[in-house]
């Protein structure tokens, strides 16, 4: 079986605004092969990453990433790791090829389950997959009470974890944070876990970044999430000694492997979160987090878009017991809710598991995305590269 076509589709809400939610657009990718399909989604810029997909060739080692995937087979997990590898070699100086892969790699993993009649988990060699504590993942408040009224209604809702994050968290006077910090707690009660994103507010300013510790110690934080931007290892580290501890997530905006890799080994994280999306797809994914086993570091997804997205971040991971929190989208733009069809929604307990059905067990909603597509088309010297395929 081989690979026959790999179709992109660019979508978007009608409005992009200036805030930290990834929801607002999308890029699909819908792979063919043998009279299966497959569907992934890469967190990525979807006009760039289609540029990467169909660019002309600069030289040997930057060609377009579609000329490591189309015609090549796809009959094991082995394939999809061989494209991997074809990936890395061809467009080594692509930059934007490891988050043009994720989408691929992602759907052609929901293509080989399909094939199967398998969850992907199990083709990644899980017997079973274990249920996650969802955390509701919600941007802070504009007020410290909008904080607390977000994060009530989260309790409500039935979550007993709840990720607050971005914002103006971090850039605003201590006091303001202080507040919004309180503000959290009081609406989350003391039995539920609350986690602090930080959206790399303090660049490298381990200094500023340190004088909050007291606070969220005091709200008893589960973790302190990006205070830095990714890969600033020193600073991640430093941070992590200070005192009063709260234990350092990130990870989410590594792009490949070996930034997870370095993070894992110099950030003194306790927790690792990656996006499928972003780092290279399940296949990588997965790599990570055999290599956080090795470390004693907790493997986290990032999600924070559609329940396409959800279903990929839980795979790589779906099979460990102790690995048990997961991002959980809980105020996504009417896009991402709107790809999907069906959606993995939290049990009584507020836990989440990855789908029993075949590949990913998402049903893509055809209909309802057509008003989200943004009719592109990419032509250079009179050719056309790209256009929107058809649905």
């Amino acid at each position: 079986m081989k690979i026959e076509t790999v179709d992109l589709f660019y979508l978007s809400m009608p409005e992009i605004l200036d805030i930290g939610d990834g929801s607002q657009d999308a890029l699909l990718v819908r792979v063919r092969a043998g009279g299966f399909e497959g569907w992934g989604e890469c967190e990525a810029s979807p006009l760039t990453s289609i540029a990467g997909y169909v660019c002309p060739m600069s030289h040997s080692a930057c060609k377009p990433v579609m000329q490591s995937v189309i015609g090549h087979n796809i009959n094991t997990p082995e394939d999809i790791d061989a494209i991997a590898h074809l990936v890395h070699a061809q467009s080594l100086d692509l930059l934007q090829a490891d988050h043009i892969l994720s989408g691929i790699d992602i759907a052609l993993w929901d293509l080989l389950g399909k094939k199967n009649q398998a969850p992907v988990y199990q083709l990644l060699g899980y017997k079973k997959s274990y249920p996650k504590l969802a955390y509701a993942s919600h941007l802070f408040g504009e007020s410290p009470e909008l904080t607390f009224e977000k994060v009530k209604k989260s309790v409500q809702s039935g979550f007993h974890a709840i990720k607050l994050g971005w914002s103006n968290f971090g850039v605003q006077p201590i006091h303001t944070d202080h507040a919004h910090l309180m503000a959290a707690r009081e609406a989350a009660g003391k039995n539920t876990l609350l986690m602090i994103d930080a959206g790399t507010a303090w660049k490298n300013n381990v200094n500023e970044a340190a004088l909050r510790l007291q606070k969220l110690k005091e709200i008893n934080a589960h973790w302190l999430e990006e205070p830095f931007s990714n890969g600033n290892l020193s600073a991640y580290k430093q941070l992590s000694v200070c005192r009063p501890t709260v234990p350092l997530a990130g990870g989410e905006g590594c792009n490949n492997y070996y930034q997870a890799k370095a993070m894992i080994d110099h950030a003194g994280l306790s927790f690792i979160q990656i996006d499928a999306g972003r780092i290279g797809g399940i296949t990588q994914a997965k790599k990570i987090v055999d290599m956080a086993l090795l470390r004693n570091v907790t493997y986290v997804n990032h999600t924070f878009t559609s329940h396409l997205a959800l279903s990929a971040s839980l795979q790589p991971y779906a099979g460990l017991e102790a690995h048990h929190i997961c991002e959980y989208p809980a105020e996504p733009k009417s896009l991402a809710v709107d790809i999907t069809l069906n959606y993995i929604k939290p049990d009584n307990n507020g836990y989440v598991t990855a789908p029993q059905e075949p590949g990913l067990g998402i049903i893509i909603n055809t209909e309802a995305i057509k008003k989200y597509v943004v009719d592109t088309q990419i032509t250079v010297n009179g050719k056309i590269l790209y256009k929107t395929p058809e649905l």
